[in-house]
């Protein structure tokens, strides 16, 4: 049975493919439009996966979307009305967009995809996220914490998954027992304050998160008093200091002001006394680093709000379920920061979040949710990589390259391609590193990622402000050889975390080996790490084996591979743009390697390789 899910007009559109409840393909729709978390239709994704599959639309079962678009209607027609007349502009904005668009989803999916009417189904966007993390994880009983910005009406849902075995067979099953509801919301708490420190919701949050660790949380006592929390985690958010739910462009209110003081300016610079300025001539005056360190402290505070209150829903979790197994959904789930703190402090043995938790990820979710819930198929998968995305062959490489006349070496020994890449890594070189399927989420796990010496102290700020053109305080991961994770980073019980796999913990980078991992430990002592196992990761794997024996230490500095305010690279050629464009030295394509020389084409444009036709939606 061939089941696709599919998630768009929000943020993040994606698009999963599950035969017989088994993982075929999973990809955003990013990778292929360029467009960084494009909201729309995902037909490339959706294209992408089905050549994957080998199939046509008319081999699939089910189509299932993410979430119930009039009850979301519902909720914005109903929360609109009631902050009447504040919200005009808000409701004729919102009236305009989802008259024309977001409302007629099941119109839209049969304009696009020509299948019966009857093969297409609706999941709730909670449920697609909880089912996202349990039936992907390798639990049969566990409890489940979901959180967001909002889905229909809910903001956060609080669950008991369970697979038992009878004589009739599998029952799979997801009992909801509590949840929080809109304008109540750990998600939009956390996403004014990013809106607040300078930062596009949706895609700054996690600069907040690595804004805290230079800051100290003083502001907590105010944060606190935006809300009334009880000791479940469960809170409602006195919204006097919000104007999210009524207006079009400013998420908070003067109210909010005069406890925080005024907004941070977009786009200025961050420094303080823990920062860096690296090239940048311009030093700091006192009152920039004061008003800068006053943000810092903000974000630590918001951020340690948002741990507190994380852990007591779990922890409240932990009690009514009896479970000692977690699994975590939704975008807040991407707060890796809170994540180890849930680990270590809530009473689990194990958490698992799946790597795409925030929207994109309800498109796995709820084709799962309809194999697994609704058809009550048995399971038979979890994932235990993200590697589900789109890859080229070696020839098919060497054919793009050749195509645009760019001279490469080719190594037919691996082990000679890990020696060449670790002699340029040990002389201060940054390599760009594309192998096999791109990674499903947000996080580049050693297929479309940028490496680097991580004892070399100068890193963090070349990699920030020469390779990505991002701010200068922003962390780098650690991707560790995992039988000697728990050498370099205080991760408790680290062969059963397979969170860790998909760099979706912050763990503390051990005291003693700080000196010698530089580059990768934050601010805090902290570090993003990813553990690598050689059974998933083979040839990632035997890169870090082989730096490890050259440099001493199985830990490499790992980034996503793309430009600041681009998306993660997919086809060879946006790799080689994106090489050319920045200021790495070396440029690792499958077994194929190309180096800056004389003749390197920064010119080649981008979209004339994002373009590719649509080829699978009909037979």
């Amino acid at each position: 049975m061939w089941i696709l899910g599919i998630s768009c007009y929000y943020h993040d559109a994606a698009a999963a493919l599950l035969r017989d409840g088994v993982v075929v393909a999973a990809a955003e729709e990013e990778r292929f439009t360029r467009k960084k978390h494009d909201s729309g239709f995902p037909l490339r994704a959706i294209d992408f996966c089905l050549t994957q599959g080998g199939i046509t639309l008319q081999d699939i079962d089910y189509v299932v979307y993410y979430e119930k678009p009039f009850l979301k209607f519902e909720r914005l027609l109903t929360s609109s009305l009631a902050t009447f007349p504040r919200s005009f502009k808000f409701f004729r904005e919102s009236m305009l967009t989802w008259l024309g668009d977001k409302l007629w989803v099941k119109s839209h999916i049969l304009h696009h995809l020509p299948i019966p009417a009857e093969k297409i189904l609706f999941s709730e966007h909670h449920i697609s996220h909880a089912a996202s993390a349990f039936l992907c994880s390798p639990y049969q009983e566990a409890a489940i914490l979901t959180m967001d910005g909002v889905g229909e009406w809910t903001t956060a849902i609080c669950a008991k998954g369970i697979t038992r075995w009878s004589e009739q067979g599998p029952a799979n099953a997801m009992d909801f027992f509590q949840e929080m509801r809109f304008p109540h919301s750990l998600g939009l708490l956390y996403s004014v304050f990013t809106a607040f420190l300078g930062f596009e919701v949706n895609e700054g949050e996690y600069k907040v998160m690595g804004m805290a660790p230079y800051g100290k949380p003083r502001y907590v006592e105010d944060v606190w008093r935006l809300l009334d929390c009880a000791e479940d985690g469960s809170f409602r958010m006195k919204m006097g200091y919000f104007s999210y739910h009524y207006h079009t462009r400013k998420a908070f209110t003067q109210k909010f002001e005069s406890l925080f003081g005024a907004p941070r300016k977009p786009g200025s610079r961050f420094v303080t006394e823990l920062t860096s300025t690296y090239d940048d001539p311009t030093p700091a005056t006192p009152q920039e680093l004061a008003a800068n360190q006053h943000y810092a402290d903000i974000a630590a505070s918001i951020q340690k709000v948002t741990e507190e209150i994380i852990i007591k829903m779990a922890k409240s979790l932990r009690q009514q379920t009896g479970c000692t197994k977690l699994c975590l959904a939704g975008g807040v789930a991407l707060n890796s920061v809170a994540n180890y703190r849930v680990l270590r402090e809530a009473g689990f043995d194990e958490i698992y979040v799946q790597p795409a938790a925030g929207d994109s990820g309800g498109a796995l979710g709820a084709a799962l949710y309809a194999y697994h819930i609704l058809l009550n198929k048995p399971r038979q998968f979890v994932m235990r990589h993200a590697a589900w995305g789109r890859s080229y062959s070696d020839a098919a490489v060497a054919d793009a390259l050749r195509g645009e006349g760019i001279p490469f070496e080719t190594f037919d020994d691996w082990n000679a391609l890990y020696d060449r890449v670790s002699d340029r890594l040990l002389q201060g070189e940054v390599i760009g590193w594309h192998q096999g399927r791109f990674e499903w989420g947000p996080r580049a796990l050693g297929h479309r990622s940028i490496l680097a010496d991580p004892r070399n102290p100068k890193m963090k700020d070349i990699v920030n402000v020469k390779i990505k053109f991002r701010e200068p305080y922003r962390p780098f991961a650690p991707s560790v050889l995992a039988e000697q994770a728990d050498t370099y980073f205080e991760l408790p019980d680290w062969k059963d975390q397979m969170t860790a796999r998909f760099m979706l913990l912050v763990t503390p980078v051990r005291e003693a080996q700080r000196d010698k991992l530089p580059a990768i430990t934050h601010a805090d002592g902290s570090g993003r790490l990813q553990t690598v196992f050689k059974d998933t990761h083979p040839i990632y794997y035997g890169l870090i084996e082989r730096w490890g024996q050259a440099s001493g230490v199985p830990v490499l500095m790992n980034t996503s591979f793309n430009l600041k305010g681009e998306p993660i690279v997919n086809t060879p050629l946006e790799a080689y743009r994106t090489f050319c464009a920045s200021g790495m030295d070396a440029l690792v394509l499958g077994n194929h390697v190309v180096t800056k020389k004389s003749n390197v084409k920064p010119e080649i444009p981008l979209w004339e390789y994002s373009k590719e036709p649509v080829k699978n939606l009909v037979s």
